[in-house]
């Protein structure tokens, strides 16, 4: 892997703490100074100046991305520009279900240093080979949901000389993954009321449907559907819905358990890639089941937040 330089230091989440536990009691690390926020990558964040000073605030439970990833406080404004923490939780709620791929044992803790930072007296961003070591191997991941890599997580803005954030030593041999799964990625999925509602709000759109045929077709499954009930439409066009079809991408040679038996419902999430409208997450529409009933009695007075995904 690139950009392990001889020279880099590097600081897991433990030392993290350590650190921030010194600041605090040093009473240096509650308030900030822009001047003195200086990295690789320039100052505090990228050389912006808002209109509040950055603060440590908790880390809110319903920032499922971050809370529980080791510490408790987090800077605001993080190092992703975002000023609210309405903002913060939006963009994180985009990353939930990756997570839950478990693609990368650094996932977690490089997407948390920029979403959520620990309290410091300066900002410490992850290791330039965490970032590549995350990106290779949860791009591919990600592509079955249509994504790429975004723009602002470019692996060439986080330093490689300076003190950064790891999960294991630059030299180290790369730990081994955790244990895999064949199954289609958007395919496998947490049944949990919470974690359903943050793919929902992830998601462009959301039927409820029956599936009349799947067949493979350049490399993905597409999906017939046979009956349908838009619960959320997103880019799709009322005309559209007659005849609308769905892929799920690069899953042609993969198992979808739920694609076994077509005679049920199904919750279907997705969104729109160029002219393709692809699944992103599919469940068993199954009433007896109490994670989805209260999966079902939240969305009817579910609000999903409207900032523009980091996802292009």
């Amino acid at each position: 892997m690139g950009g392990r330089g001889a020279g880099a230091r590097w600081a897991g989440p433990g030392v993290l703490l350590a650190l921030a536990a010194a600041l605090l009691a040093a009473g240096s690390a509650s308030e900030y100074d822009y001047v003195s926020f200086q990295s690789d990558v320039g100052s505090y964040p990228s050389g912006r100046f808002y209109a509040k000073p950055p603060q440590c605030v908790d880390i809110p439970v319903d920032l499922r991305l971050c809370h529980g990833v080791g510490y408790k406080r987090m800077v605001l404004p993080n190092l992703l520009e975002h000023e609210t923490m309405a903002e913060v939780k939006q963009q994180a709620s985009s990353w939930v279900p990756l997570l839950n791929k478990n693609c990368h044992m650094g996932t977690q803790v490089f997407l948390c240093s920029l979403f959520a930072p620990v309290c410091l007296d300066r900002p410490i961003y992850p290791c330039r080979w965490l970032c590549e070591a995350v990106r290779d191997s949860c791009e591919p991941v990600m592509q079955f949901f249509g994504f790429y890599w975004p723009e602002m997580l470019k692996c060439d803005k986080f330093p490689e000389g300076d003190v950064c954030i790891a999960m294991t030593p630059p030299n180290a041999t790369e730990a081994s993954k955790p244990p895999g799964t064949t199954v289609c990625p958007p395919c496998d999925n947490e049944l949990k009321s919470e974690a359903i509602i943050e793919h929902l709000c992830a998601s462009e759109f959301a039927l409820r449907m029956k599936i009349k045929e799947v067949k493979k077709e350049n490399g993905d499954k597409k999906i017939v559907p046979k009956k349908k009930k838009p619960l959320k439409l997103g880019p799709i066009k009322k005309k559209e819905l007659k005849k609308l079809v769905l892929y799920l991408k690069n899953g042609a040679d993969c198992p979808c358990h739920q694609l076994d038996n077509l005679s049920h419902h199904f919750l279907i999430l997705g969104r729109k890639v160029k002219s393709q409208y692809l699944l992103t997450a599919i469940h068993r529409w199954d009433k007896r089941n109490q994670e989805f009933r209260n999966f079902m009695k939240k969305m009817k007075n579910h609000e999903c937040p409207t900032f523009q995904s980091v996802f292009k």
